[in-house]
């Protein structure tokens, strides 16, 4: 057998929010209907979050004992200094049980040592970023590994040129069947919001849509849909239900093509994942990023797409409610200007992400 016929054993390492996991989980799907009979194991964190979402996939999962460096107190810094040859022994123990052909991380800091053993035992290595601004342990392993996949041509400048590839970020393949069928709404007579604070959730945006959309409100009939996380759910809805709002509030959603469908704008933080299936969906947006992600990625992140002419965005800093209502309204009112807004949005979509990284897989493990 070929390469291209034969099953492959793919490891894929990262995680700790969905921007990573999702992306991970795409190009897992592009390998295995592209070659049955491929395996893949996923070494991730032991959240909660990365558990669930994989094992919904049906992709073994493993963990390793790994904590974050970054930005972190001494304490903190002590006890993952301490961890870290246990969880390269763990990583080690894992590559030699499950012979993967190629070890692909996606960032976060379990990437570093399950990379870092997997180039130890001989495997080859790719990692792939996400952000315009590369994280801690993806800067740390540009120099060690075989290839480096890149979403976003500002991340370029971060990686050695000859072994950087431009591929996109990978999208789901249910949200790649979503953007290729017809528009549907579950009401059509009402425009529907969607606000996405991250699949952590995100406080202050909570609070700001909830004030522009309960105390400064809508000039027409909408309906809403919030993702508020874990901790704001309940405060969220009632809000809502007392200010009489049509909405649907919960922590986090499991069918994100259901609710992708329903929109006609949102409200979001500027996560790369979320961007590239915004991208593929022509889905217009306004955009509060995260003031405290590391190295400010996601306010690189949104430049990318408001230069594009897709999405409009804030420093939450500068944002009121009535400021953020004033934007809804206007967008929501105009409907030709987020129908230029998605067709923007389209331009800048790259729908074969996951195939180019399988492609670039590929042709490693054949050299």
């Amino acid at each position: 057998m070929t390469t291209a016929d034969k099953p492959i054993k793919l490891m894929l390492t990262g995680g700790g929010t969905g921007g990573h996991l999702f992306p991970a989980i795409a190009a897992a799907q592009e390998l295995c209907g592209r070659i049955p009979g491929s395996k893949v194991m996923f070494i991730g964190t032991r959240r909660k979050l990365d558990k669930t979402s994989l094992l919904e996939y049906g992709y073994e999962v493993k963990s390793i004992l790994c904590f974050g460096l970054k930005g972190k107190n001494l304490l903190h810094l002590i006890k993952a200094v301490v961890a870290l040859p246990l969880g390269f022994i763990q990583a080690v123990i894992h590559i030699l049980a499950f012979r993967p052909d190629i070890v692909v991380g996606v960032g976060g800091y379990v990437t570093g040592p399950v990379v870092a053993a997997a180039r130890i035992c001989g495997k080859k290595t790719l990692i792939h970023e996400q952000n315009s601004v590369p994280g801690l342990a993806n800067r740390k392993l540009g120099g060690l590994v075989d290839r480096i996949c890149i979403s976003l041509p500002q991340s370029a400048g971060y990686f050695p040129s000859e072994k950087t590839v431009i591929t996109g970020n990978p999208v789901r393949k249910k949200l790649l069947e979503l953007a290729a069928a017809p528009e549907r709404k579950c009401d059509p007579a009402k425009k529907t919001l969607l606000v996405l604070g991250g699949s952590l959730g995100a406080h202050r945006l909570n609070e700001l849509v909830s004030e522009a959309l309960c105390h400064h409100g809508v000039s027409q009939p909408f309906q809403v849909i919030h993702q508020t996380g874990a901790a704001d759910c309940q405060i969220i809805r009632q809000k809502y239900t007392e200010n009489l709002i049509d909405a649907r509030v919960e922590p986090f959603f499991a069918d994100m093509s259901e609710i992708y469908a329903a929109a006609d704008l949102l409200v979001s933080r500027a996560g790369a994942t979320t961007l590239a299936e915004l991208a593929v969906l022509g889905k217009p947006a306004i955009l509060v990023p995260y003031p405290h992600a590391a190295d400010n990625h996601q306010q690189r992140n949104a430049e990318y797409y408001v230069e594009g002419g897709g999405c409009r965005s804030f420093a939450e800093k500068d944002l009121s409610g009535r400021m953020l209502a004033q934007q809804i309204n206007e967008l929501l009112l105009d409907d030709d200007q987020r129908k230029i807004m998605a067709a923007h949005m389209k331009e800048l979509a790259v729908p074969q992400a996951a195939s180019n990284i399988v492609d670039v897989c590929l042709a490693l493990i054949s050299d």
